[in-house]
């Protein structure tokens, strides 16, 4: 396969992902990912936004220093102190990147940037010059790119070009395009720009109509050889294209997608469960690649076409994405060794710390469950990483229901080291749960999502717990597992509350989002 056939991904999960409302993660968590992206072998990644905030700038730059492979890229307005502001960030990267971009389209340009277009090719020019002079690899991205008129976006290619890009996405901003409309785009611009050979061309598409994977791979077809893409399809609005969705695609039908791509495809399951872990959002059961059902068959026909050969139904093999097979091999007799063999077995990297404590749990677990499944562990363990470094924690809930009566919880926290605990009534064990956390941590957040699905079959199995919480304006969503289902949901309404408090605490900078 030729060189120009090699596509490079970018993966925006840390930037673009994180501005999901509801998904902020902690310094510890973008680390986690930016561990496990930078070894699955992703060629970009967007570690954030610096200019956002001083927790933003010290992410980018912490990624930055630690990541082996991976070309690091900061995100930065068309404003001189966000440009340089990316360059300090990443200037301790082995390969750094500033990524640059400014809007487009006529509705951008007249209602949000309030300038001519004259005016906009003058900025692309000095805002992408200083950029270039701080550091060789610079991206522009022209904001809105599908509703900008061809005539104009050729000049600010153009332009971006001359004044040093070197790679040129063209986003579909708002999930507006068709395939072919998109391919097309890309196929006009580099016949029409001048040194388009220069650069190199790239994709970022949102999916507001569902097409967001479906127009990458056109934008390929049409010329592009980047693909900006996030874990599970984590973004704003409807999310973005999904990362393993691109890879999967390229991999399985190679017939028609005549490409090459770097990712190791083993990591997808294991990366899918971290960010899922660490940003709060579950991922779907029938979710394309990595979801629970994406190698399960129920219908007759199926399975018996399956017990005849896998290939009548399976596309993939469950194993080239990471997943295996459950096995029933740990109980409460297993040891600390075996323990650590099994996370590695389904691919946990964790402190001996986090380890410690995972453990414990999964004694207790195993203590409470006749069959511990894989499915079990990682549940167990995905709570442990989603709730390090919490200022309040869950220590002990009892709670008395029944017909005829209220239900009461007498509920016990650790408040930042305080052992505070109360008894609540409310309609229902969950409620009173819920009002006895109200009761300990005063708080206005409105409940905008509560999710309960079984980890595993079986009355024993543990429940995994999904809480949303809204209040000024900003979302957090929290996950929380357990044999018992009210202790999974105060894990969980804990969990979210942890990270909309941690949201309050940042300046608001929802101007600053972008692409």
């Amino acid at each position: 396969m030729s060189a120009q056939d090699q596509i490079f991904i970018f993966d925006t999960t840390l930037r673009d992902g994180e501005q999901s409302p509801g998904a902020s993660m902690t310094l510890e968590e973008k680390l986690q990912v930016a561990e496990i992206l930078d070894d699955m072998g992703v060629d970009i990644i967007e570690a954030g936004f610096p200019i956002a905030s001083n927790g933003d700038f010290e992410a980018v730059s912490e990624i930055a220093k630690r990541t082996k492979r991976s070309v690091i890229a900061g995100l930065a307005r068309a404003i001189h102190a966000d440009i340089d502001r990316a360059g300090e960030a990443v200037r301790h990267a082995e390969r750094g990147r500033i990524h640059t971009f400014v809007s487009t389209s006529p509705i951008h340009l007249e209602h949000q940037m309030k300038k001519t277009e004259a005016q906009v090719l003058d900025i692309i020019t000095d805002t992408v010059g200083r950029a270039r002079n701080l550091i060789d690899d610079v991206e522009w991205s022209a904001m809105d790119a599908t509703r900008t008129p061809i005539e104009y976006l050729c000049r600010c290619v153009e332009a971006a070009i001359r004044a040093g890009a070197t790679t040129i996405n063209l986003p579909d901003t708002v999930g507006y395009a068709t395939p072919d409309e998109y391919k097309s785009m890309f196929e006009q611009i580099r016949a029409r720009v001048p040194d388009a050979d220069k650069a190199i061309f790239s994709v970022h598409c949102h999916n507001d109509l569902g097409l967001a994977v479906a127009n990458s791979l056109a934008g390929v077809a049409g010329g592009a050889r980047q693909i900006e893409c996030t874990i599970n399809g984590l973004g704003e609005r409807a999310g973005n294209a999904a990362l393993e969705e691109i890879v999967m695609a390229i991999r399985t039908r190679s017939d028609v997608l005549p490409y090459s791509c770097s990712v190791e495809p083993r990591y997808l399951t294991r990366a899918s469960k971290l960010v899922s872990a660490v940003s709060g959002f579950p991922v779907q059961f029938n979710k394309a690649i990595v979801g629970k059902n994406a190698f399960a068959h129920e219908s007759g026909i199926h399975q018996d076409g399956m017990l005849k050969n896998a290939e009548t139904y399976e596309i993939m093999r469950p194993e080239d994405v990471g997943v295996k097979a459950t096995s029933l091999v740990m109980g409460k007799h297993s040891g600390r060794h075996a323990f650590r063999q099994k996370l590695e077995e389904l691919g946990y990297e964790i402190g001996d710390n986090a380890f410690e404590d995972a453990f414990r749990r999964f004694k207790d677990l195993a203590d409470r469950k006749k069959h511990v499944y894989d499915e079990d562990i990682e549940a167990l363990v995905e709570n442990e990483i989603a709730t390090q470094g919490e200022q309040i924690k869950v220590i002990a809930l009892t709670v008395i229901a029944g017909t005829g009566s209220a239900g009461k919880a007498i509920l016990t926290l650790d408040v930042e080291g305080r052992h505070e605990t109360r008894e609540c009534t409310g309609d229902g064990p969950i409620d009173a749960t819920f009002n006895a956390i109200k009761t300990i941590v005063p708080h206005d957040a409105r409940l905008s999502l509560y999710q309960v699905h079984a980890v595993t079959e079986g009355t024993d199995a543990q429940a995994e717990v999904s809480v949303r919480l809204e209040a000024n304006g900003r979302m957090a969503t929290g996950k929380g597992a357990d044999t018992d289902t009210l202790v999974a949901s105060a894990r969980a309404y804990i969990s979210a509350l942890n990270r909309l408090i941690a949201r309050q605490s940042k300046p608001d900078h929802q101007e600053l989002r972008a692409v």
